[in-house]
């Protein structure tokens, strides 16, 4: 069944049951599918080929042009049925049903710039983590064991469909992760509050090397024994009167360090 202008038929009642314990991380996991919502969100996830399994709008005139090109299966529903697949308080109006990815190392293989989050539990924050990854040209992000579902309706809003744009592995412990990045000639980096100055060793000329990037837990940061495993910690100056910054509002400033000086090396 594909979009047909005037002839999308009505979610019916099995499918919608199916279709919402995906909004559950065990229905997620037994079917191996997740939601993503939203107008931006979906039009990247349809750019990915025979991902997107099925659309449900609330109207279908207002995204007719998404509609038209693609071939996954397209529902109609009403408002109410839309607040049921959304976790937001005002629903966009736009569902899509995607099955899940899987990426592996060899996917990271030619990497010079990559994002590990230890243990990153808040899924906006990981969501944006991920989003600023793409926007600053990264090659890739780990979600290390103990993070946030990389699933989670609210990771994958807040991504804003850049889940879409790169390789993302999970589930590897950060001594894995760690491992695997410096074999592949890349130098680690851990992003604390105590450290080298960020402005100083991009002065040097150090942040234009392959980099991996380690982010701490938003609640309590980077463990001393976690930092340890990185070639050194590097903290991102302030010279307003803020304490801190949040964990995406610092890795947005590495990244755009790290990419900049890249940028200029090559």
């Amino acid at each position: 069944m594909s979009y047909e202008p005037n002839a999308v038929p009505a979610l019916p009642g099995g499918v919608l049951r199916s279709i919402r314990r995906l909004t559950q991380r065990r229905g997620r996991d037994l079917a191996g599918k997740f939601l993503v919502e939203g107008r931006q969100a979906v039009r990247e996830a349809l750019k990915a080929e025979q991902l997107v399994q099925d659309v449900i709008v609330q109207d279908p005139s207002r995204h007719a042009d998404l509609l038209a090109a693609t071939s996954a299966t397209v529902w109609t529903a009403d408002e109410a049925t839309m607040r049921q697949l959304s976790d937001t308080v005002t629903p966009q109006g736009i569902v899509a049903v995607c099955r899940q990815f899987s990426f592996d190392w060899d996917d990271l293989s030619d990497a010079r710039l990559i994002v590990i989050c230890a243990q990153v539990r808040d899924p906006g924050n990981a969501g944006t983590v991920i989003r600023c990854a793409d926007a600053f040209g990264a090659d890739g992000v780990i979600l290390t064991s103990g993070s946030v579902d990389i699933y989670n309706p609210k990771t994958v809003r807040s991504t804003v469909g850049s889940l879409f744009h790169m390789p993302i592995l999970t589930g590897a412990t950060l001594s894995e992760a760690v491992n695997r990045v410096r074999a592949m000639g890349m130098q680690v980096l851990a992003a604390d509050g105590v450290g080298e100055p960020l402005d100083l060793k991009a002065a040097k000329g150090e942040l234009s090397r392959p980099t991996a990037w380690i982010m701490g837990n938003e609640a309590w940061g980077l463990p001393a024994e976690d930092a340890k495993l990185a070639d050194t910690s590097v903290a991102v100056p302030m010279w307003g009167q803020a304490e801190s910054l949040n964990l995406s509002s610092a890795a947005a400033v590495c990244l755009y360090a790290t990419a900049s000086a890249q940028r200029r090396a090559s």
